[in-house]
């Protein structure tokens, strides 16, 4: 049979689905010698070997066989650990359920509230898996773009608001931002939240920075819909070991949800991937339990990474963007820029430097670009004057 024969016999889901301009960024990347990657979301650092040691400790133990559909216990029992040191009121590891990474959290949740037709709002820019998510299991995104004004991003709740239909399954929110760096307020979570009790619609929460965060003294976590919510309410939480403590390649993450939904949920897990490696989530007990001072080495180097990548963009004209409150990436726009994709490439080409294009990331995303800045500082200072170099010499696609 001809390719497009084949392809014809695929669900048009599959087949029309985008390719992620992050992944084509760095597929493309790749080939050329000497490039700085500052296209993926993730620092430098290796996982401790603090962690690594427990997952090799239990798989030279032997712990190779089918496990808990949703997570040992022992690593339940360390997520409500730690959920109350950080919250400081008691959780409850009936709460909890592990997954193969944060990417299928969300990927569950989405099966279990949304079917063919129905629609996840999702205010953008926003990291594209969202949305290839609910087009590919049937259900459609309605991207809600945020406002750039005054070098400040925007969430218009009232257009938030006003995009819910009889369709609508859920609001979902990603704070801090991936990519724009944008941190909800209190009162935007109540907002948000106030209005899907009204509509009866499900909060699909995604805090992966929430300890991320650069407010003010003190403050070691964004504001958090755990703060305003109730435990068994239409509340979907979705993280993941990746960020906080240095473990992307691992692919643990975790969802929080109404204990309920417990059946349900490991139902899907069990289709979906009949649960994840017991010796994986061995290294992520010793990581929520002995990994405090690293989380908190990690933020205060990604608050100084930030600082030193807006010091050089601030002092170059035409570039436009908003201090991020948390998160690690610099979302830049770029006076003249068409198209972002177009001048990812010219960059890694002519300055050997890599980033993410903006329109990837939706609505409001074209004209910008991502930068991740939780990197080597050598690199990342290196990438930064490569990057100066290139805009006092060439002008955007």
């Amino acid at each position: 049979m001809a390719p497009d024969q084949i392809l014809a016999a695929i669900t048009p889901q599959a087949r029309n689905e985008p390719d992620s301009g992050i992944v084509k960024a760095a597929m493309y990347g790749f080939t050329v010698p000497g490039v700085i990657p500052l296209w993926a979301g993730e620092g430098n650092l290796a996982t401790p070997e603090a962690f690594t040691r427990a997952a090799v400790e239990a798989l030279q133990g032997g712990e190779t066989f089918y496990t808990w559909q949703r997570g040992i216990p022992e690593l339940r029992q360390a997520l409500a650990r730690y959920h109350e040191r950080t919250f400081g009121r008691p959780f409850s590891e009936e709460n909890f359920f592990v997954t193969s990474g944060g990417m299928q959290a969300i990927q569950t949740a989405v099966q279990m509230i949304a079917g063919e037709g129905d629609e996840i709002i999702i205010p953008t820019p926003a990291w594209p898996n969202y949305a290839g998510t609910l087009r590919i299991l049937g259900s459609r995104p309605v991207e809600v773009a945020m406002d750039f004004r005054n070098g400040r991003w925007t969430l218009d709740l009232d257009r938030l608001f006003d995009a819910i239909t009889p369709r609508t399954r859920a609001i979902a929110l990603n704070s801090p931002s991936n990519p724009v760096g944008w941190t909800a307020s209190r009162e935007e979570l109540v907002a948000v939240r106030d209005a899907c009790r009204r509509h009866g619609l499900w909060i699909l929460g995604d805090e992966v920075y929430s300890r991320f965060f650069y407010g003010e003294a003190g403050e070691t976590r964004a504001p958090s819909f755990l703060d305003i919510c109730e435990d068994e309410e239409q509340l979907l939480l979705a993280n993941t070991f990746s960020k906080n403590w240095a473990m992307t390649g691992w692919r643990v993450g975790w969802l929080q949800a109404p204990r309920a939904l417990g059946p349900a949920i490991e139902r899907i897990i069990q289709v979906n991937t009949s649960g994840t490696p017991a010796f994986l989530q061995r290294g992520c007990v010793a990581a929520l339990d002995q990994g405090d001072d690293f989380l908190a080495k990690q933020v205060a180097m990604a608050r100084e990474r930030r600082d030193l990548a807006m010091a050089t963009l601030s002092s170059l004209p035409g570039i436009r963007f908003e201090v991020p409150k948390g998160a690690f990436y610099l979302f830049f726009g770029i006076e003249g820029m068409r198209d972002s994709a177009a001048t990812v490439r010219r960059l890694i080409d002519e300055a050997k430097v890599g980033f993410a294009p903006g329109g990837t990331f939706g609505p409001g995303g074209e004209g910008f670009l991502r930068m991740c800045y939780l990197k080597d500082r050598d690199k990342l200072e290196e990438a930064l004057r490569r990057f100066a170099e290139w805009m006092g010499n060439k002008q955007a696609a």
